[in-house]
């Protein structure tokens, strides 16, 4: 069986734990988040080419790309959540 779309979840998973990691270090500027889960998808997504035998890649440009849109999807998850859950005056969620 081929579940190559494991490993993109599991990639979005990471950049989900590292971009919240980010927002918990209150020196890290909420703007540089996305960069930074998008910059850890890739990294994933080469380590996820060479480590599982079932990635959705054939090559190293095309293991970035998942990397970097399986990130982007962990802050776009954020967004959602905070979109759906609304926010209290201070601009915190609820």
């Amino acid at each position: 069986m081929d579940f190559g779309i494991v490993s993109v979840a599991a990639i979005t998973v990471i950049a989900y734990l590292i971009g919240q990691t980010c927002k918990a270090i209150e020196k890290v500027p909420d703007r540089w988040i996305p960069v930074i889960c998008g910059c850890a998808g890739a990294v994933l997504g080469i380590i996820g080419k060479n480590v599982m035998a079932d990635f959705p890649a054939v090559d190293e440009l095309t293991a970035v790309a998942v990397g970097i849109v399986s990130g982007f999807a962990a802050t776009g998850i954020n967004q959602i959540y905070k979109q759906i859950g609304g926010k209290d005056k201070e601009g915190d969620s609820v």
